[in-house]
């Protein structure tokens, strides 16, 4: 036997798998008794509208097929949703059963006009919230509608949801690469969820990021946090060989998350202190090019590679107080561009496989006091 044939048989072993077709209403009833967790909490995260959500019911009226959905059975048998998560919030919030993270009821789905059943405008689902409702007979054929269901038992490996839920939300996806990376973490770890979403909206660090409106709302902000954390303090050769440093990021992220060792109130302070001395010294010009005697441009990903994460390496021996290690942070800004290491490492044409290896170093030796 050949070695891919051994790798391949050995991860088989690790994954066990069954499915079978089910219907909406059986799938209504594991919802209402408890017995699937859908993650209220990415509602924040993806981002259907009313029409998608009306054609997705359209879908079911009309008999069209869905996608598979993927769940993962837990040790107490209830399962954990990996993909299709939107789909089933729709459909319960449509029949006015679907719960927040809180527990709190949320108000029912009132459908609007799709290409194919115009009709569906200001429908809901039953007379308890609105004379415009389904038939008695649309609603019996909704719930008798099936469903494919593939789940992942829970004598799988316990990392296989993950890997299955970033896979599935990767190619093709609409999510950018941090808002899939939130969803994981929420499913891993929903404390340090909670903590970085704390630690991006804090006051010095959201002032010395301008970053646009869009670049929020995909949660490049959350993961400018998660670069800090993962990369601050890593052994440069763990960034060596070309890596992808999306998948690092990733990878990162899960083992700090599953680091039972890993101290969030301690890290937490370190980012600030960092922050809070890079927006005295700096402001929003932290990570800009400083050229012909002042700051030009956007957010510089390979300064904040340099300062940010150079700052963070060396934070415990700076001095919030100290009006010399302020004027080094400067100092060391605005000769930025003057270092032809730096140049010849950032820039539009340098992939952060190649420049980190460079850049991180240089950043930690150029902020030591």
């Amino acid at each position: 036997m050949s070695t891919l044939d051994s790798q391949v048989e050995e991860k088989r072993k690790e994954i066990h798998t069954d499915a079978y077709p089910m219907s909406i209403g059986e799938v209504i009833n594991l919802y209402t008794d408890g017995d699937l967790d859908i993650h209220p909490e990415f509602q924040r995260i993806y981002r259907w509208n009313e029409v998608q959500k009306s054609r997705l019911i359209e879908s079911i009226l009309l008999g069209i097929p869905l996608p598979s959905f993927f769940v993962a059975q837990q040790e107490n048998g209830v399962w954990d949703v990996v993909d299709g998560l939107q789909r089933l919030s729709t459909i319960f919030s449509f029949l006015g059963i679907y719960k927040n993270e809180d527990g709190d009821l949320q108000p029912p789905l009132r459908l609007t006009a799709t290409e194919y059943l115009p009709e569906l405008e200001g429908k809901y689902w039953s007379d308890d919230f609105n004379n415009n409702c389904l038939s008695k007979e649309l609603q019996r054929s909704f719930k008798r509608e099936k469903i494919d269901l593939k789940i992942i038992k829970k004598e799988s490996d316990e990392h296989t949801k993950y890997e299955l839920f970033q896979r599935l939300n990767t190619f093709g996806s609409s999510l950018s690469d941090q808002e899939v990376r939130n969803c994981l973490l929420i499913m891993i770890n929903k404390t340090m969820y909670d903590w970085l979403n704390v630690l991006a909206e804090d006051e010095n660090f959201s002032n010395v990021f301008p970053l646009t409106n869009k670049q929020k709302d995909e949660q490049y902000h959350t993961e400018l946090v998660l670069r800090f954390l993962s990369l601050k303090d890593v052994p440069i050769e763990r960034v060596r060989g070309g890596i992808d440093i999306g998948e690092f990021i990733t990878k990162r992220m899960r083992e700090i998350a599953a680091d039972s060792n890993f101290d969030m109130a301690a890290e937490g302070e370190k980012l600030r202190k960092t922050f809070r001395i890079l927006n005295t010294a700096l402001g929003e010009n932290a990570f800009k090019k400083y050229q012909g005697g002042r700051y030009l441009g956007a957010f510089s990903l390979s300064i904040f590679e340099v300062i940010g994460l150079g700052l963070g390496f060396n934070i415990d021996s700076y001095s919030e107080t100290n009006p010399s290690h302020l004027v080094k942070i400067r100092e060391v800004s605005e000769g930025l561009l003057d270092n032809p290491e730096f140049v010849r490492n950032s820039g539009s044409g340098a992939r952060a496989s190649s420049r980190l290896p460079h850049i991180l170093p240089m950043g930690r030796e150029m902020l030591s006091l």
